[in-house]
């Protein structure tokens, strides 16, 4: 005999006799049963346990990857379902612990092969030595089982697809990677998110006892959000809690509510630790995708587009080591109104996905559940995930290498911002700004509503990195941060946002140097407190701004200044200086042959006259402005859309309904185009006016309200001028109550 003999065997060289074998009985089929048992911890994950359920069991799928990040409690999840649903597996449970992001190296896939082998019976002289061995016997014996196999932990594709069984069997897989490879093996990916506030609540009363946490809700409520639903999180914090009965709850807040040391108080308990967790997630990047995790952290908001990660890149080995260059040449205050929009070299012209590599290290980070994704292209961190990133970029990047990262991802606002701003007003005056970086993979705006939208969207983003550029000390980007996103402001209004934004200006001209920035962020400050009612602050800032614009000897900016004082003086009942004034300043601009400018004081001085009764007189200042506007159309849309809300308030007054109707109607076409809800508000508002003169009270109402909807939602006082209209519409339901004057058709436009 030669080879391998499995079994009993005889061999001889004479038997008399007859010969019997008689072979012990086999052992029956091992049924496994290996899954551990379920935490005492675990609550809630309804939702989340019905997903599985729906998958696994109704849909049919044969394999299912739970993936999140490091403690928000995949194996717990996982380990529920599966104490569940074992009735649905007579043939056994097994269950392996992959060590992907354990002590140590991740499992080798031969030899968890042999421990499940094992535990299907199979005996030590039968186990095959090659992986393909192992592989073709497990599927073998698997073949006509219904088993669940639940593989926690896994580190990669390639470790899973070893692992998977043949015939009738499930797999569940947790891991912080969503495995996306395994889908062409017919995986569906389950995302695990932390929990919810209510949900963390009660996590934290089933480890400390209820009683703990119902003497103090709002304290738990707090302790929860600081925790950020992470489930490992919580359960340090209740350790904690329990460990300490002298301990109250709003103590732990308190200790937490350092972001310095937050996940160095969660990491204090023996076999529960945050920092660990979250370290070894780190630690398992490739060095890039690691130096993009942990710079993102200085973002300044906080969530964020794909572009700006370009921002945050390391640097090729043959940069130049990111020399000044001036990569915005636009002009300043005696320069043409059209400055370039920036060297095609230095300006990458990417779209919203970004450069390949920007693109490919998100996703790596995506995988490794680093990064959460809130909508297409739009990324943020968990909030602890956050604070570690912070923690990383501050122990494995030099105080230099932040601070030119930081200088790259402001930069790269201010200069995305600058291209929006070109299309909405271009028009504009503008300081030239030389770059540190070189911003790569800017927006394109391809029309004005992109571009609005864009700013819209990076609304936060661009205001918070103002404040991060005054705070480091970049006083001249953080003048730019502020003057850039004067479109938004001037068509979305945001006055409360605007408000800030211009103090920053003024902070960061004053700590530049600059009178003539100065002068600029005084004129809108002065501005925005007129629409506060606060006149005395307002009439301070806007004669500083006059004499800073005398000081800086531009005439252009004094006369602009000028018509806010103006605006102040029709504001605080000074009706006959405002009237004085801007008969002066249209004079004046027309003698400065600023069109555009005399078309501005032309509506306002127009608007004003027709409050006072003086429509006649109105209406002609408000035609000269309405052509100067018609030559405008692509400079300046928005104006030209803003006369004919003064033009049909005008008309109104005189009794002209066709043709208050027809501007109003107009206005309110041109203005949602443009994406200027405010002034969409003001137009419905006059075309309300127009048609309860004609009778027609429920158009009436209709306009109005969707107007008081408009200003509400926005914040505008104007609210409550609609709010008269629709009281005196209730007291008068045919319409024929008084007719109210024309109401400002919103701010200077300028």
């Amino acid at each position: 005999m030669s080879g391998t003999v499995y079994g009993p065997s005889l061999q001889a060289g004479s038997i008399a006799g007859g010969v019997h074998i008689h072979e012990a009985p086999g052992n029956p089929t091992t049924i496994p049963r290996q899954l551990p048992a379920p935490t005492a911890n675990f609550v809630a994950r309804t939702q989340e346990l019905a997903e599985l359920n729906a998958l696994l069991c109704v849909d049919g799928a044969a394999l299912v990857v739970v993936s999140g990040p490091g403690g928000v409690g995949k194996t717990a999840l996982a380990v529920r379902w599966a104490q569940d649903a074992r009735d649905l597996f007579p043939d056994g449970q097994l269950h392996v612990d992959l060590n992907g992001f354990g002590a140590g190296d991740p499992l080798d896939p031969g030899e968890v092969l042999g421990e499940l082998l094992r535990a299907l019976g199979t005996p030590p002289e039968r186990m095959p030595v090659t992986l393909a061995e192992r592989r073709s016997l497990y599927r073998s014996m698997t073949a006509d089982r219904t088993l669940l196999v639940l593989l926690d932990s896994a580190y990669s594709t390639a470790q899973v697809r070893a692992l998977l069984p043949a015939g009738r069997s499930k797999v569940l897989v947790t891991s912080r990677g969503r495995l996306v490879g395994l889908v062409a093996d017919g995986a569906r990916l389950v995302d695990l998110t932390p929990l919810r506030p209510a949900e963390s609540v009660l996590l934290l009363s089933r480890v400390t006892g209820r009683d703990l946490i119902d003497q103090e809700p709002d304290e738990a409520a707090r302790l929860a959000e600081l925790c950020g639903g992470l489930p490992i999180a919580l359960c340090v914090a209740a350790a904690r809690l329990a460990a300490r009965p002298r301990l109250s709850v709003r103590g732990m807040t308190l200790d937490l509510a350092s972001e310095a040391r937050r996940i160095s108080r969660l990491s204090r308990m023996d076999g529960l630790s945050v920092q660990a967790t979250f370290d070894v997630s780190y630690r398992s990047l490739p060095a890039e995708a690691a130096a993009v995790y942990r710079r993102l952290a200085l973002h300044p908001g906080s969530e964020f587009g794909i572009g700006v990660v370009a921002a945050v890149l390391p640097a090729p080995a043959a940069d130049d080591g990111g020399a000044e260059r001036s990569t915005d040449p636009s002009t300043g205050p005696g320069g043409p109104d059209h400055p370039p929009a920036g060297r095609s070299d230095e300006f990458a012209d990417r779209d919203e996905y970004g450069t390949p590599a920007a693109a490919d290290l998100v996703e790596t980070l995506l995988e490794a559940s680093l990064l959460e994704e809130i909508d297409e292209n739009r990324f943020r961190y968990h909030d602890l995930l956050r604070l570690h990133a912070r923690q990383k970029v501050e122990t494995d990047e030099t105080e230099s290498a932040r601070g030119l990262v930081v200088c790259a991802v402001l930069e790269w606002y201010f200069a995305a911002a600058a291209r929006a701003d070109r299309v909405l007003t271009p028009y504009r005056r503008r300081l030239p700004y030389d770059f540190v970086s070189r911003p790569g993979d800017l927006p394109r705006f391809p029309d004005r509503e992109a571009a609005l939208t864009w700013l819209d969207r990076e609304r936060l983003n661009l205001f918070a990195a103002g404040r991060e550029a005054l705070r480091h000390g970049h006083a001249k980007l953080a003048w730019q941060l502020s003057d850039v996103v004067w479109p938004l402001l001037l068509y979305r209004k945001h006055y409360v946002d605007r408000l800030q934004v211009d103090r920053c200006g003024v902070e960061s001209a004053r700590a530049w140097g600059d009178r003539w920035a100065e002068a600029v962020m005084l004129k809108r400050l002065g501005r925005v407190l007129t629409k506060f009612g606060d006149h005395q602050g307002a009439e301070r800032h806007t004669t500083d701004a006059i004499l800073r614009y005398q000081q800086a000897g531009d005439v252009r900016g004094r006369l602009d200044a000028e018509a806010g004082l103006a605006a102040l003086y029709r504001e605080s009942g000074r009706e006959a200086e405002a009237v004085e004034l801007l008969g002066r300043l249209v004079e004046a601009n027309r003698e400065f042959g600023d069109d555009r400018n005399t078309g501005l004081t032309l509506i306002n001085l127009g608007t004003l006259l027709t409050e006072l009764g003086r429509s006649g007189e109105a209406i002609g200042f408000l035609r000269e402005a309405e052509g100067i506007f018609a030559g405008l159309t692509t400079v300046d849309p928005y104006n030209g859309a803003r006369v004919l809300i003064a033009l049909a308030g005008a008309l109104l007054s005189t009794g002209d309904l066709t043709g208050a109707e027809r501007a109003a109607t107009e206005a309110a076409r041109r203005m949602r185009d443009l994406g200027s809800e405010h002034e969409y508000a003001e137009a419905l508002g006059q075309l309300g006016r127009v048609v309860r003169r004609r009778g027609d009270s429920a158009a009436a109402r209709r306009h109005f309200q969707r107007a008081r909807e408009i200003f509400v939602r926005l914040g505008s006082s104007r609210a409550v001028d609609v709010d008269r209209y629709l009281t005196e519409l209730g007291r008068s339901p045919g319409g024929g109550g008084p007719t109210s004057p024309a109401g400002p058709p919103g701010g200077p436009g300028v």
